[in-house]
């Protein structure tokens, strides 16, 4: 429920805050006075549209906010908790308390921003949440049982179809994956055929080409070593011969170095500090040795091999040809001839899969059509029990000759369900019908669709019968009714009246009314007032005592401000009403279940 609402800047509004009751609340107040604003800013505050034109004037920003409570209730009707609770939960909101802080705010340039718990939302999240929490019937657009959307959620509960439905639901989404992966096989042959094709060409050329990993750096190495072969073998005897053998008349370094050691050895044997130095020379000595047997060996084992030369090219041209086509890598190559192979594996059972999916096609096919006539008949049958007791209640809102209907509508589909009649029909996850509440308001009129009821009031006595109505499995918790009175006289009004507070034992209802029949069954009653405080205009609200209410209803009574013939009116009209309430049981109140929280 609402529990308190705060508006601050908003058109006349200069700071107003509204402790709201659990139950039935009333705000009456001259035309005028501002009662249409506040609903305004509750509109806003559920994501409606805001513009400058609602800043007050000379203020710099204007915000409006509402303290929810959203609690798992514990009387067994259905509420929102759990959708509010995953929608946020879904847009990382959740605080992990019952409380829930939705905000608007509007700054001087006219552009508003929508906070939840604090943080900013974009205005779809806000009214998303908006809609499960509050619906407001009458000048708004906040109407969810004029969305058609909802009406057969709404007859489906109220006829105990919920499981029901469910299991349809669940059969329909198979029936979309199985036909989603029938549609990826049974594309066009000549396509298939070309897919097949190719990929046996590309798994059988990347086969028959037995790439290994690595191997082309190993080639690469090879290669240049061949295609340099001749030069690698000469200036390898060249260094051989510098270093072993000698040069033309030049001694080699080998030669060189010996007379070096021998030279070191002898002058060691005369100097002991030289002796290190001797070794030295005798290990270089012995490394140039050997550096010299690695080179002949090396120079005698390399030859050119032009077989061998072009073979290794020929390989190296076709790793290089399959890397432009398949990969980077030899490794990227053999990952993609693995994953065509099994694609191509895959296309080799189509046929095989493609029989079993239309075999499942079928049967599912058959079992939602099933349940869908079981839907339809059960509908059908509560259709009618929904109308009539629809009409009942709209007769005692002042509306004896209104019908009301609910249409149950099939369409024909090429791709649909076989029904006993032989026709096939269009279905989704709620079956094949399609449902509306239709009304005629007068006699003679044709039966329209709800959702084109053009008077305000009569959509709001509309409402008020659906509520009443479907209270027991309606999901959204509070209710504001502003018109609802519109062409209502006083023998009416106490209907109304009585109807609202029978409402408000299931849900929190707040109601604009200048009916004081109306406003005496309140269990908060608000006043409106316009006054002029310096130069500026501004609205307040006021929460009346049981004294201060006997005032408000004399003067909405239309009699002399402090008349006693008023006031004893008034007091009458308190009492009776009083006296209607406390002849409902106890034990069938049920608001204290719902909102015993603190």
């Amino acid at each position: 429920m609402l529990l308190e609402l705060t508006i601050t800047n908003f058109a006349i509004i200069d700071r107003v805050t509204l402790s709201l009751s659990p139950g039935f609340n009333v705000l009456t107040g001259e035309t005028g006075a501002g009662k249409s604003i506040l609903i305004d800013a509750v509109g806003g505050l559920l994501g409606g549209k805001l513009g400058a034109e609602y800043l007050r004037a000379g203020a710099d920003h204007a915000y409006v906010e509402g303290l929810f409570l959203v609690a798992e209730q514990e009387n067994g009707k259905r509420g929102q908790f759990e959708q509010v609770q995953r929608l946020l939960d879904e847009n990382g909101l959740a605080n992990g308390e019952d409380l829930l802080i939705l905000r608007r705010e509007i700054g001087a340039s006219g552009r508003s921003v929508a906070r939840i718990n604090g943080r900013a939302v974009p205005t779809a999240i806000l009214q998303q949440i908006g809609a499960l929490l509050v619906d407001i019937h009458g000048q708004s657009e906040h109407l969810s049982l004029l969305r058609v959307s909802q009406h057969a959620d709404l007859l489906d509960e109220y006829a105990g179809l919920v499981g029901l439905r469910s299991k349809a639901g669940a059969l329909v989404g198979q029936l979309r994956q199985v036909r989603r992966d029938l549609r990826s096989l049974l594309q066009d042959e000549r396509e298939l055929a070309r897919r097949t094709d190719l990929l046996r060409f590309q798994v059988e050329e990347i086969g028959s080409a037995a790439l290994m990993p690595g191997e082309e750096v190993t080639l690469a190495a090879e290669a240049r070593v061949l295609s340099n072969a001749e030069a690698l073998a000469a200036s390898a005897d060249h260094i051989y011969k510098l270093v072993y053998e000698g040069l033309d008349d030049q001694r080699s370094v080998s030669d060189l170095l010996g007379d070096v050691s021998l030279k070191l050895g002898e002058m060691a044997r005369l100097d002991a500090s030289l002796q290190a130095e001797a070794t030295s020379a005798e290990g270089v000595l012995i490394q140039i040795e050997d550096l010299a047997r690695a080179l002949r060996a090396y120079r005698d084992r390399i030859e050119f091999d032009p077989a061998r030369l072009e073979a290794t090219e020929e390989r190296l041209d076709l790793i290089r040809r399959l890397k432009r086509k398949y990969g980077n890598s030899i490794e990227d190559i053999l990952r993609f001839c693995a994953e065509a192979a099994a694609e191509l594996e895959s296309l080799s059972h189509s046929e095989e899969r493609i029989g079993d999916l239309q075999s499942q096609e079928s049967a599912l096919l058959n079992e939602i059509a099933a349940l869908a006539e079981e839907l339809t008949a059960a509908r059908a049958s509560a259709a009618a029990e929904l109308a009539k007791a629809m009409e009942f209640e709209l007769a005692d809102l002042n509306m004896a000759k209104a019908r009301f209907a609910v249409s149950l509508e099939q369409t024909e589909a090429a791709d649909g369900v076989v029904l006993s009649d032989g026709k096939r029909y269009g279905f989704g996850p709620t079956g094949v019908d399609r449902v509306e509440f239709t009304v005629s308001p007068n006699p003679g009129e044709p039966l329209k669709p709800l959702a084109r009821i053009a008077s305000g009031g009569e959509t709001a006595r509309l409402m008020l019968a659906l509520k009443s109505v479907l209270a027991a499995i309606d999901p959204v918790h509070a209710l504001i009714f502003d018109e609802i009175d519109q062409g209502i006289g006083g023998r009416s009004g106490h209907v109304v009246g009585k109807k609202l507070w029978d409402l408000a034992r299931t849900h929190q209802v707040i109601c604009v009314t200048h009916l004081p029949q109306i406003a005496c069954f309140a269990d908060a009653h608000f006043s409106v007032a316009k006054e002029v405080v310096g130069d500026r205009t501004m609205t307040s609200v006021k929460a009346l005592r049981d004294d201060q209410r006997v005032d408000e209803i004399a003067a909405m009574l239309g009699g002399v401000v402090g008349s006693e013939v008023a006031r004893r009116n008034a007091d009458e009209m308190l009492a009776e009403a009083s006296s209607r309430k406390e002849r409902v049981s106890p034990a069938s109140d049920v608001r204290l279940n719902a909102f015993d929280k603190p």
